[in-house]
């Protein structure tokens, strides 16, 4: 079936809500086109779908949760370039449902806005069209690859489809003879979307590749590529986002333009995944264990690596089991004091919402509606309950402790935390969204507005620095845009910005009680004092620029600055390359410096593996160090420089990336776990004087990737910045939050100005509903949308199984790490 846009105007999708149930429905495919192949309601898909070009803009199977793009990125329709028809096609794997004169009414609804979208979201499919598989040839490669000649685009999701023959899916991006992983999966598997485990960003110059394996065994006759399921196919899809003004709605690939170049595939592309065998896809759908319960699942099976739940899916999953209706407003406060009465109820009925149970039939929720709401409200309490209760019931760590008794006096300065303290991410402040390339600090002004320090258009990668770390990328010249930005801690709004043409690789970021700002740059490898309010420049540089050095002048890929409230002494943390920490009188002067390499895997006090992040505890007299690689905090005291006390934990893992003080609490994040390890990346908030953790927290809109500095207020408020994920999130304490969530058909809704549409478009019935939505919209947006290096990342899985019908054809780097061990001097220019 299909549908014209309501609007003549451009606009772009920003959510897809299918209206589907598995029990009816195969899967869907929706396209986006300038004419359908029919002018009627309906007709059967081997007519064809478009007259011209049909691109993919979503596609759902196997009762898929709703889905949404990442934030700031959308589908581009209508207008003067955009598709002006959607076209549904729906597949049904049994017909008995239409017995007696049933008819069906599944479809899928679109959230269309007005408001222009920074990034624009394609579709990149791979595709062989001449791959032949012997009859009984046990294993066959099917190989694809182009070179890549438009801007560059940001890959955040992956689909493969083959029929029954092919064994694993993998593609790749190529970039300077390194294969980097895009996705790999079998083809026997539901074929859903999945979010790329790592970014990755595909420049001009770089080729991407792929590879199916299939097997003709058990063929008597040769298979070819086509479209029946005797047939086969070898498809991957890439789903990507790029700026506006470059964007690419879709690009194939058809050919195989490097074969030489697949010698060196990585292993794993030609290794087969093991499928149970009662998840193998049949011709082209998927073979059902027989079972007399009908009830739809509410998951996409998971690989096994994906067993575990993140808080995140925790309570998305809860959300999906309450049935939350589009009316719905939760409002209800947490009180972290009020005691857990039944702690054996509580985790009876955790367990009960992770199995699935049933919580009420859709067909009995309008009588129902009263009751829905109360246990909704009841669960969720429970389940902030299960959160305080599991903090404090999680196994003993081993932890060390080198305390040295504190001086006459000194206990009575400390305030006294128990583990009554908890901070949730504020789900209201919009200030998540919308922010500019890598996130490297976070600070708070004296009027207690957020401050923050990004990378605007430059990555830290494995092309940035040779050996003896001298930045390699000088000529992209410094950010064009303003690194410093002040935002209102409430609204988000941008308050005041600076810093544009004078970073290259912009770190850490503090600021004193004057209000001035001291950042580091690793690349220039200095640290710069700046006046928010004065056009002149900086007040004071410490370090050469772009020279690296060990002496009392120079600064190895600084990391930090920490400057006293009473003395105006000024600490730097010396770095990536040093292993020190570095005094200084206010002017500038040098005064001492302390610290030397670690060795072994018992690192003594005062040793230091990428000192990366330094907290002051005034009062105290003492400055704490995030011992980054040695996953361990270390603290001295700031006259004499002696060691005072070290916490470690083993929840820390191996990283420590940043902490902040505030009133007898530290404040930390640690850094993702290596392969193998247990330990999640997370927040934590430690007693300042025994060390323990008292509380850990994650956010609940999106995930860490690479948290990158933390600060706090002296009100319980906790921002951290992340490198990776581009974001910014909020915690607030639980003592004194409301806690507001507002969920629309279990997706959390964000108010966005202008008009926007919502579409249902159904196989048996197509309405459309103009609505407007008021004030309150996100002020990041406009200051951002033409922004040069925006970039987002975040997507939900998708499911699409199924056979294909595609038959079209037509012809920046990766954001890493950062690198805490040398570099071998790179044989290539940076692409």
């Amino acid at each position: 079936m299909s549908m014209r846009l309501p609007t003549d105007e451009e606009a772009f999708v920003i959510d897809f809500k299918p209206r589907a149930s598995m029990d009816t429905v195969h899967h869907m495919l929706l396209f986006g086109c300038n004419m359908p192949s029919s002018t009627g309601s309906y007709w059967y898909c081997d007519e064809g779908t478009c007259i011209d070009k049909a691109n993919i803009l979503y596609a759902w199977a196997r009762n898929a949760p709703p889905t949404r793009l990442p934030e700031g990125v959308g589908f581009r329709v209508g207008g003067e370039t955009g598709s002006k028809y959607f076209v549904l096609q729906v597949h049904y794997g049994d017909i008995s449902a239409f017995r007696d004169n049933h008819k069906d009414c599944s479809g899928v609804s679109l959230h269309l806005t007005r408001l222009p979208q920074p990034l624009i979201a394609g579709m990149y499919l791979m595709m062989s069209v001449d791959t032949v598989i012997p009859a009984g040839e046990k294993v066959v490669n099917s190989d694809i690859s182009c070179h890549y000649k438009k801007y560059p685009m940001h890959v955040f999701a992956y689909r493969v489809h083959t029929h029954h023959l092919g064994q694993v899916v993998s593609g790749y991006r190529v970039r300077n003879e390194q294969w980097t992983l895009i996705g790999r999966q079998s083809p026997q598997l539901p074929q859903a979307f999945y979010p790329v485990e790592h970014p990755v960003d595909v420049s001009f110059g770089d080729i991407l590749a792929a590879r199916c394996v299939f097997t003709g065994e058990g063929r008597t006759e040769d298979t070819h590529i086509g479209g029946t399921s005797s047939d086969e196919m070898c498809n991957l899809y890439i789903m990507y986002y790029m700026e506006a003004k470059h964007a690419v709605s879709f690009m194939t690939c058809t050919q195989n333009v490097a074969p030489d170049m697949f010698r060196t595939i990585p292993p794993e592309a030609n290794i087969p995944i093991p499928v149970k065998s009662d998840m193998v896809m049949m011709h082209g759908h998927h073979k059902e264990t027989e079972s007399k319960d009908k009830t739809p699942l509410l998951q996409q099976p998971k690989r096994e690596e994906e067993e575990v739940l993140e808080q995140g899916d925790f309570y998305s999953l809860l959300s999906k089991l309450l049935g939350e209706r589009e009316d719905v407003v939760h409002v209800h406060k947490y009180n972290p004091t009020e005691k857990a009465e039944s702690e054996s109820d509580l985790v009876a009925e955790i367990a009960n919402v992770v199995q699935k149970k049933d919580l009420g039939r859709s067909d009995t929720r309008e009588s129902a509606e009263h009751e829905e709401r109360d246990n909704a409200i009841l669960v969720r309490d429970r389940i902030h309950k299960f959160h305080r209760l599991e903090s404090t019931l999680r196994p003993a760590e081993s932890r060390v402790f080198s305390l040295q008794q504190p001086l006459p006096g000194e206990g009575t300065w400390e305030p006294e935390h128990t583990g009554d303290f908890h901070v949730e991410e504020a789900l209201d402040w919009p200030g998540v969204y919308l922010l500019p390339g890598q996130v490297s600090a976070v600070a708070l002004d004296p009027k207690n507005n957020l401050v923050i320090f990004h990378r605007g258009d430059h990555i830290w990668d494995g092309n940035s620095f040779d050996s003896k770390f001298v930045y390699q990328q000088r000529g992209l010249g410094p950010i064009e845009e303003d690194t410093i930005l002040v935002i209102d801690p409430n609204n988000a709004t941008v308050l005041q910005s600076s810093g544009k043409n004078l970073f290259y690789l912009p770190h850490g970021l503090s600021v004193d009680n004057d209000g001035n700002y001291w950042v580091t740059d690793v690349a220039l490898h200095q640290v710069f004092k700046l006046d928010p309010n004065s056009k002149e420049g900086p007040l004071l540089i410490l370090g050469r620029s772009m020279q690296p050095g060990s002496d009392q002048n120079h600064f190895c890929q600084p990391t930090d600055v920490a400057v006293d409230p009473d003395t105006g002494t000024i600490f730097v943390s010396d770095g990536y390359c040093n292993s020190r920490i570095m005094q200084f009188s206010p002017s500038g002067n040098f005064i001492t410096q302390w610290g030397e390499e670690s060795s072994g895997r018992n690192p003594k006090p005062g040793q230091f593996s990428i000192p990366h992040s330094l907290a002051l505890v005034p009062h105290l007299d003492q400055l704490c160090v995030a011992d980054r690689e040695n996953g361990r905090i270390q603290c001295f005291k700031t006259d004499t420089k002696e060691f005072v006390q070290e916490i470690k934990h083993a929840s820390f893992g191996r990283n420590v990336f940043a902490i902040s003080y505030v009133s007898g609490l530290l404040f930390a994040v640690n850094g993702k776990p290596y392969f193998g390890d247990q330990e999640p990346v997370q927040g934590f908030v430690m007693n300042f004087s025994s060390g323990e953790i008292i509380d850990t927290f994650k956010p609940v809109r999106k995930h860490f990737d690479m948290p990158h500095d933390i600060t706090a207020s002296a009100d319980g408020t906790v921002y951290v910045g992340d490198a990776h994920a581009n974001t910014v999130w909020k915690f607030t304490s639980a003592e004194k939050m409301e806690h507001r969530s507002v969920k629309k058909a279990g997706i959390e809704a964000q108010e966005i100005k202008d008009s926007e549409h919502k579409l249902e478009a159904s196989s048996g019935r197509v309405l459309g509903k103009l609505r407007g939505k008021g004030s309150g919209g996100l002020n990041l947006g406009n200051f951002f949308a033409s922004r040069k290096g925006y970039s987002r990342k975040g997507f939900d899985r998708l499911s699409t199984e199924g056979s294909d019908h595609e038959k079209d054809e037509e012809d920046g780097s990766e954001s890493e790490e950062e690198y805490s061990a040398p570099l071998p001097a790179p044989t290539t220019s940076s692409s």
